[in-house]
């Protein structure tokens, strides 16, 4: 579990972090977004100790990172955006250099096995390093982290450069900590952090902007909550049926997609979930529904909303919902 609270960093009279708070708690992967120059590295560095805080405190499993900088990094795996590799050494060579490093207890050959296993690098262990791929690489980093088996993970753009089946791997292995582990996932590729992630934080020049879940963000942030369908069907007759559904507000007729196919705009009363009764209502009559599409915003849009400045002013009522 991690607890931050009111942590600031200043570099001179440069603000880098700004009074932020959040937690992570246990079997959660929280994504941490931003874009390029907005504190999230000093923040991950903070958290794993590398750099001191100018105030408040980061606490890992209720220990200070500054005042027991050992005890807290016992309780953390860290993977950089660039690995901490040893290019020289085998596999094996360097996951023994690790757990000699971090002075682990653990029975030796036993959680180094397990931990290949679990990455999937059991058979590249007599490899040297610098011969393998980049996918490989990513993975023997991850297994570093995992050393000691620390209670979390912070993870910082573990998929950079990767191709797309090496993403999925790297993803469903994420997925698969997150149900043992505190983890900490920072990528600019948001998809992923829609895919994997439990909750995510948004931080911009150095204050925390967001933190919810996708679904709430979409939510909170879209101005309406339309729903935008295509029937095929009879149009006065479709439009009859939708604009009897109850908490249906107003059913405007967009176009015709295609021959006896009508795109819809439906905006029902704000928190209406109208979805299962359009389905119903239009399967009575076998009209085939061929698209239904919410207008809430994606998350690259909340990305985008929320680091361009337009929500500043309401800061404090975007996404308090999913802090814990």
């Amino acid at each position: 579990m991690i607890e931050v609270k009111n942590l600031s960093k200043s570099y001179g009279s440069k603000l880098a972090v700004d009074n932020i708070s959040f937690t992570a708690n246990e079997s959660e992967i929280l994504g941490f977004l931003g874009p390029n120059g907005a504190g999230k590295s000093t923040t991950m560095n903070m958290l794993t100790g590398y750099l001191s805080s100018s105030g408040g405190e980061a606490l890992i499993n209720g220990i200070d990172v500054l005042e027991d900088p050992v005890g807290a990094k016992k309780n953390i795996g860290y993977l950089p955006e660039q690995p901490p590799l040893y290019l020289d050494m085998t596999v094996s060579e360097y996951l023994n250099f690790v757990y000699e490093l971090k002075k682990c207890r653990l029975p030796r050959r036993s959680h180094l096995n397990e931990i290949c296993s679990l990455v999937k690098i059991t058979d590249v262990q007599k490899r040297v390093i610098r011969n393998l791929s980049k996918g490989y690489r990513q993975r023997v980093g991850v297994a570093q982290a995992l050393v000691g088996n620390p209670s979390t993970l912070i993870l910082d753009e573990p998929t950079v450069g990767l191709d797309p089946k090496q993403i999925i791997e790297i993803r469903t292995l994420i997925k698969k900590l997150g149900k043992n582990h505190t983890v900490i996932l920072s990528s600019h590729i948001l998809s992923e952090v829609q895919a994997v992630c439990d909750r995510i934080i948004v931080i911009d020049k150095g204050k925390l902007v967001a933190n919810d879940t996708t679904e709430n963000l979409s939510h909170n942030l879209s101005a309406d909550h339309k729903l935008t369908v295509q029937i095929e069907g009879a149009n006065k007759e479709v439009q009859a049926l939708l604009k009897q559904i109850p908490d249906m507000v107003e059913v405007h007729m967009n176009r015709e997609v295609e021959k006896n196919v009508f795109e819809y705009e439906l905006n029902a009363k704000e928190g209406a979930d109208v979805r299962r009764e359009v389905f119903k209502r239009m399967a009575a009559r076998n009209y085939p529904i061929l698209l239904m599409r919410s207008s809430e915003l994606t998350l690259e849009e909340i990305f985008l909303k929320l680091t361009t400045g337009d929500f500043y002013g309401n800061v404090e009522n975007i996404g308090t919902g999913g802090a814990k």
